[in-house]
């Protein structure tokens, strides 16, 4: 914090949740659990064919079941739904097809939307979904990046299956690889994944006549305030959004999905509230999915492990069409392959493509993971083919703690780090020699169960700002974000926070900020959120920049207060600001013992009995934040594996997450979101995949089929930290929410691998199930 402070006694308090008690109890306002007299509830039909024309859609039967109220076509809508935004076009030639939120001609995906039934319940509206006809004049599918890059590939679109390419060069790549003593050339697969929030989606639409409040549960009810007003032409005075409480997002509700505009327009259609809450099997084939990369990466090295050039090509699956942020993903990974390694040339390449899937977007990490685990896995590989020890390699390459800031080879200036620090801490936690001597021992005996050591040593950009950054890179919005703060007459606060949280922790985290930069108790503080009409103005929650860009809004708001309450209390002290000392909630005049509170000073001000000439009658204020860069997260993982070659069974022995996320606000919050980010790396690397059949059907629509691992699935995890504060904002904070899993994966993943090296083996695909390490070993084998 800056300037004179109140104690700082909560910043670092391993305070436990406020959010807690309610959520855990059920006392809770789920977007379904709300509803509106009158409420009318809709289900969609949709697609069974991944790719066709539309050739006749008939509700007319539908429309005259008991309780059914409406059914409607995509000609309904023609005219009035829009086209569902994409508001990152990397490239000036980019390919962005038309998106209808219901489709009118053509449909792209299994589970694309063709018509819907509104009805009095939801279980109507489901049998009455059974009585509308649909002609489908099938067409082939696209599924294979590489197939459908061929000239002779069927198209998704009239333009084509190329979305766009980039390629992006630093450096003499050719002298790099050129001179180089060993050269690595290897392909990975980052298969696709399905985001699984605890809650599905739900939208609630409703209307007074004349203006909409629509809740949904949402990461970005400001965003998709605005993009609602572009796609339906309401205007954006005329609409609220109110994210309730939303349990869980890792990215896939950062979105502007179909449901909720055609939501929107039924409410405007129907004059009434227009409900919808989707099933699980519905959420697993139209949720945008995430990663599905192809990475092709070489990389050029000396001797001694030094690299002097790295090159990556990425095949991207877009899916059928391009949503919120779906070209952007691949590009976040971009300035994230040279990680914390030194080199002399790097190449990035990546081409999106389309194909009739559903469309992939931003997921736990966005491109991040990506990269970690194409460089990660990479740089095990150069010290296999050297015969070092992987984390030798590493030390020869990484930027050193005393060269910062350091400006990367791809343009990136990592203001503060210490990569020695959290290796050293995490080497001593895993006892990494004694389990080397074991791994050896176990080789030499030809144990049927070999040990694998993983190793992850990673960065990441997060805290998605600035705003010129941002816009250099074409995104379609800032990075900033927005706070305010309310001093109430009874000396109680109230935040107002443009981040809109889905588990973080935002309540709790706000409140220990405020309660240290005003001096006031923890209780005092309440926060609100997610509510258009109360937080009018942010930017919301994703990359994990609510605490480095939302948190410092609401500090300076608070110092904007406290600045307020100076001139205040000096013309009420009698005494010139300079020489009023804030400490303890209390500014004092210097040798002396007069002093005035700022809960006494928030009341003089509502009363406004006595005020300097010029002073309103409110110490109320707000700030709006855009930093000057990313924040740098970074730390090392490192996983012991038990891999049994005869039968291809995998048991992670233990995991040591040695992470830097700066300084630390509640400890508490940290941990949960360390190991949430580690389940969901390890199940990457051991459980989860979207499988599609040749048809393009997906298979793996319940939980059934994708497999999601639960507690009993996952070790326990050691964590700890390092602090190297970050010089881009007051608190020295960087994020948190997505280090675990972009780390994670490849620690896994490497320790798979270096348990089947005496085998030749020199990559598993994810996920690495016992069917695929016991077909690799057979492979191998023969």
């Amino acid at each position: 914090m800056t300037g004179d402070q109140a104690g700082g006694h909560e910043v670092g308090r391993p305070r436990r949740r406020k959010e807690d008690a309610r959520l855990l109890t059920g006392r809770t306002r789920w977007t379904d659990n709300l509803s509106r007299p009158g409420a009318l509830h809709v289900m969609f039909l949709r697609s069974p064919m991944a790719h066709a024309r539309i050739t006749r859609v008939d509700v007319s039967a539908a429309r005259d079941l008991p309780g059914v109220v409406a059914a409607f076509s995509g000609q309904d809508f023609d005219g009035e739904q829009g086209s569902l935004p994409c508001a990152w076009p990397v490239t000036d030639d980019i390919v962005i097809p038309d998106h209808p939120p219901m489709a009118t001609s053509e449909v792209r995906y299994v589970g694309e939307a063709v018509a819907c039934v509104v009805a009095t319940d939801r279980y109507r509206a489901a049998d009455a979904l059974d009585a509308i006809e649909v002609d489908y004049e099938p067409l082939p599918a696209v599924l294979d990046m590489n197939q459908a890059l061929s000239p002779d590939s069927p198209k998704v679109h009239e333009a084509g299956n190329q979305a766009f390419s980039v390629k992006i060069t630093t450096g003499d790549l050719d002298a790099a690889f050129d001179g180089a003593a060993v050269v690595i050339d290897r392909t990975y697969v980052q298969q696709r994944l399905i985001p699984t929030a605890m809650e599905p989606r739900a939208v609630l639409a409703d209307t007074d006549g004349e203006s909409f409040t629509i809740y949904t549960s949402t990461q970005i009810p400001h965003i998709l305030r605005v993009m609602l007003a572009v796609v339906t032409g309401i205007p954006e005075h005329d609409l609220r959004v109110i994210a309730p409480d939303v349990g869980g997002g890792f990215g896939s509700k950062l979105q502007v999905t179909a449901e909720e505009v055609l939501c929107l327009l039924m409410a405007r259609k129907l004059g009434k509230p227009v409900k919808w809450t989707e099933s699980r099997s519905e959420g697993n084939l139209t949720v945008h999915h995430g990663r599905d990369q192809i990475q092709h990466i070489r990389l050029a090295a000396d001797a001694d492990g030094r690299i002097r050039g790295l090159q990556v090509d990425l095949l991207a699956d877009m899916g059928a069409y391009l949503m919120l942020v779906t070209p952007g993903v691949p590009m976040l990974g971009a300035s994230m392959f040279n990680a914390i390694y030194k080199m002399d040339a790097y190449e990035f390449g990546c081409t999106g493509v389309f194909t009739t899937k559903m469309p992939t977007d931003a997921y736990r990490g966005a491109g991040r993971p990506e990269a970690t685990f194409g460089i990660e896995r990479t740089m095990d590989e150069l010290a296999a083919e050297l015969g070092l020890d992987p984390l030798e390699v590493r030390r020869r390459n990484w930027i050193r703690h005393e060269e910062f800031p350091f400006t990367t080879i791809s343009g990136l200036t990592y203001d503060s780090g210490n990569y020695e620090a959290a290796t050293d801490r995490a080497l001593s936690l895993f006892g990494y020699d004694k389990l080397r001597a074991e791994q050896a021992d176990r080789r030499d005996r030809g144990d049927p169960v070999q040990l694998g050591i993983g190793v992850s040593t990673y960065t990441e950009m997060c805290g998605l700002a600035p705003s010129r950054l941002l816009g250099a890179a074409n995104y379609g919005a800032g990075g900033w974000e927005h706070g305010s703060v309310r001093m109430l007459p009874t000396g109680k606060v109230e935040v107002i926070t443009g981040t809109s949280p889905h588990g973080q922790g935002h309540v709790t985290a706000w409140s220990q900020i405020v309660a240290d930069a005003l001096g006031v108790p923890f209780e005092d503080v309440r926060v609100l959120h997610g509510d258009t009409a109360i937080a009018h103005k942010g930017m919301d929650t994703y990359g994990s920049r609510s605490l480095v860009v939302g948190g410092m809004a609401v500090l300076r708001a608070c110092e904007k207060v406290r600045e307020k309450a100076r001139t205040l209390a000096a013309h009420m002290l009698e005494c010139s600001p300079d020489d009023l000392e804030f400490g303890g909630g209390a500014f004092t005049v210097r040798g002396t013992g007069s002093s005035r509170t700022i809960q006494e000073l928030a009341y003089a001000a509502f009363v406004a009995h006595d005020l300097p000439d010029g002073v309103e009658a409110r110490l109320d204020s707000e700030a709006t934040f855009d930093p000057d860069n990313y924040s740098f997260p970074h730390g090392t993982h490192l996983c012991a594996m038990e891999v049994d070659t005869e039968t291809g069974m995998t048991r992670i022995r233990s995991y040591v997450a040695v992470d830097d996320v700066g300084k630390v606000i509640n400890p508490l919050i940290v941990e949960g979101q360390v190991h949430g980010g580690i389940a969901q790396g390890v199940a990457q690397a051991l459980y989860e995949e979207a499988v599609y059949d040749p048809e393009g059907n997906l298979l793996t629509t319940t939980m059934a089929d994708y497999l999601l691992p639960s507690a009993a699935d996952l070790p326990t995890f050691t964590t700890d930290r390092t602090e190297t504060p970050s010089t881009g904002n007051p608190l020295g904070v960087k994020g948190v929410g997505e280090a675990g899993t972009i780390a994670s994966t490849p620690a896994v993943v490497n320790a798979i691998v270096d348990a089947l090296r005496p085998f030749g083996i020199q990559d598993v695909r994810m996920p690495c199930t016992p069917e695929r390490v016991w077909r690799a070993l057979e492979g191998a084998r023969r």
